[in-house]
């Protein structure tokens, strides 16, 4: 067992309950497009997210300490794709007209995993703390990495639930467009969380 398992576990439950550009994008599925449609996006998440970190965990962090520019362009490169998400989510079309609607699917939630800002600092973070060299090595990465799997599990179906909830809000159009402008607000913040 590591031996910083409870620290892990409340580290990984703050890191990934909390709003994040993933639960905020689930929350906007789940209102918009139902649990059932999520569930890829879902998929993408959890396993896209212990993917990122297994790669950041078994040497993309050796690169990040040699190459500090390349977590730079990640991380850049991430918060300009989120300002673009942003952007499509206060203006997406209403979600009564249910032709118009497509949900994020699993490859595209997956890849975004490796660009998504909090998940990459969270990995180093994660790695850094809860990681060392040697004979400990393996352990301690499976545990993570475990840890990691189950919160993820945990928070995108959370967020993905409260959106479905806050639909049945939803009487009128002019909810919907309130619901959207505030998950597009909500993800701004987000990105400039990472900045200060």
């Amino acid at each position: 067992m590591h031996p910083e398992i409870l620290s892990l576990s409340l580290f990984m439950f703050v890191t990934s309950c909390s709003p994040g550009p993933n639960n905020v994008v689930a929350s906007h599925s789940g209102f918009n497009h139902g649990i059932k449609k999520s569930v890829p996006l879902m998929l993408g998440v959890i396993f896209g997210f212990t993917t990122m970190l297994a790669v950041v965990n078994f040497g993309l962090i050796n690169i990040f300490n040699i190459y500090p520019i390349i977590q730079e362009v990640l991380i850049g490169t991430g918060t300009i794709f989120l300002i673009y998400l942003a952007y499509k989510i206060s203006f997406s079309k209403s979600s009564t007209d249910s032709k118009e609607l497509k949900p994020v699917n699993f490859i595209e939630t997956f890849l975004f995993q490796f660009l998504n800002p909090k998940g990459v600092i969270v990995a180093i973070v994660a790695v850094s703390t809860y990681t060392e060299s040697g004979i400990n090595f393996l352990n301690y990465s499976i545990w993570m990495l475990s840890v990691a799997f189950m919160f993820a599990i945990i928070s995108i179906i959370f967020w993905t639930l409260l959106g479905k909830f806050m639909r049945k809000f939803a009487t009128n159009e002019k909810f919907i467009k309130l619901f959207n402008y505030v998950m597009s607000t909500l993800l701004l913040f987000c990105i400039a969380a990472f900045y200060y």
